[in-house]
């Protein structure tokens, strides 16, 4: 089986895909591969969906899109609505667009035009935190403490000011278990002050990291912790749940399971389940109507913003899930799935955590579980084992560099809410095999 040299856009040595049917992908030359993180944690519903396929051809036989600042649609209408309600009363406003990246850029927008309606325009200045990664444009990726992302573009960056990452598994240097909350808490309350809170925009988090970290939830009490200090500065907090949100942790929001609102929320790949690109900037709606009184308009939105097909296919893809009570299942199962991980992966002593909420769950590899010391980066150990489970028939998403410098090597796991009780087995018997035997080599 043919796999590519490197992640990239080079197509020499990539299966052809054909078709995709539940939690399989099929290539060209006949192989399988079961779906076991989404691609990077974006098929909500797996592949080839009958009822959202149908409600997409039913709405391209109609018009594929209709320019959002010229005419709303039905589809528009609908999705608008359900989103609204699933993120609670204190939610008035929506900008759709076609990528995480865009809704994060959205969202700093839409900060950025709140205060300046509230005629506080000098606060514009961002606080996110390291070793998160909000996307790759310019401005989201100003956000990013992820430099291996950032490195070819530094000299063009926002000037974004960066605090300590959340992470209980591998805390700063000096804090303890017990002083992990009031620390960051209390690092982020002494940055807006050095910068003054009338400079300072937003916090900008992710709730449960992805790609940079390694699937990181939030330690209990800290989402709480640092809504208190941004509410105290006039801060607004957002919240990037573009890989953890719509019902990826169980919770259709990912912070409902800190009990924590936060002003603005984007979110993305779940939310039409990767059958046409669609995300969203949700926003307070004492937010939007202070916008709208002092501007007229949001000023943020793309040509595609709305996009009817799009929307009809997130309308579809939620649905289904609310149908279903699959948020139930990924809840329910989501522990099941990783306590059955830890047990087939907790004969290796390089696996050090296993990680994660609902179906969004990480498993950490270190050199010694004592120590946490993590493989040397040339090893490439995340990417091996992802490598070998491609080629016996199972996607997983490698990550590296969560530890600092380079270091650190984590597997994601993020299938379908839909997947069956023994695709997840196939998943763990699959990956359990592959890491076995990048290991084996290791030895």
């Amino acid at each position: 089986m043919a796999v590519s040299r490197a992640i990239g856009w080079e197509l020499e040595g990539m299966p052809r895909i054909v078709r995709g049917a539940g939690s399989y992908l099929y290539d060209a030359a006949g192989n399988r591969y079961l779906d076991g993180s989404g691609g990077p944690a974006a098929f909500s519903l797996g592949h080839g969906n009958r009822e959202v396929n149908a409600a997409i051809a039913a709405q391209l036989a109609q018009v594929a899109c209709g320019y959002r600042y010229l005419f709303t649609s039905e589809p528009l209408e609908q999705l608008t609505e359900l989103v609204l309600r699933k993120c609670g009363p204190l939610f008035g406003h929506i900008v759709f667009a076609a990528s995480g990246s865009e809704a994060i850029e959205g969202a700093m927008k839409v900060a950025l035009q709140y205060w300046d309606a509230q005629g506080l325009p000098d606060k514009c200045r961002f606080i996110a935190r390291e070793r998160s990664y909000h996307g790759s444009t310019i401005g989201a990726l100003s956000l990013s403490g992820f430099a291996e992302r950032r490195k070819s573009f530094e000299r063009s960056l926002l000037d974004v000011s960066f605090v300590s990452a959340a992470n209980a598994y591998r805390p700063p240097t000096g804090v303890a278990a017990t002083e992990l909350v009031p620390a960051l808490a209390a690092e982020l309350d002494a940055r807006i002050r050095s910068l003054g809170p009338e400079n300072v925009a937003a916090f900008v988090f992710e709730p449960v990291v992805g790609a940079a970290g390694g699937v990181v939830p939030a330690p209990s009490g800290y989402a709480q912790a640092v809504r208190e200090v941004c509410s105290r500065h006039d801060v607004l907090l957002i919240a990037d749940e573009v890989m953890s949100g719509s019902g990826r942790c169980g919770t259709w929001s990912a912070l409902e399971h800190d009990g924590v609102v936060p002003d603005i929320i984007a979110v993305a790949k779940g939310l039409a389940g990767g059958y046409i690109p669609l995300s969203a900037t949700i926003f307070r709606r004492d937010i939007g109507d202070a916008i709208m009184h002092s501007h007229g308009a949001i000023l943020t939105g793309h040509t595609y913003s709305g996009h009817t097909a799009a929307c009809a296919a997130g309308l579809a893809v939620q649905r289904i899930i609310e149908r279903e009570a699959l948020l139930d299942r990924v809840r329910s199962r989501g522990e099941v799935l990783r306590a059955a991980l830890r047990d087939s992966l907790g004969r290796f002593a390089e696996v050090g955590d296993v990680r994660g909420r609902g179906y969004f769950l990480g498993i950490e590899f270190v050199q010694d579980r004592a120590s946490r010391v993590p493989f040397p980066a040339d090893r490439g150990l995340s990417a091996d084992i992802g490598r070998r489970a491609f080629q016996d028939g199972l996607i997983c998403f490698p990550c590296a560099g969560n530890a600092g410098g380079g270091l650190g090597d984590v597997i994601i796991i993020a299938p379908p809410y839909n997947a069956s009780d023994a695709e997840l087995s196939e998943l763990v018997d699959r990956l359990t095999r592959a890491v076995e035997r990048s290991l084996l080599q290791q030895a």
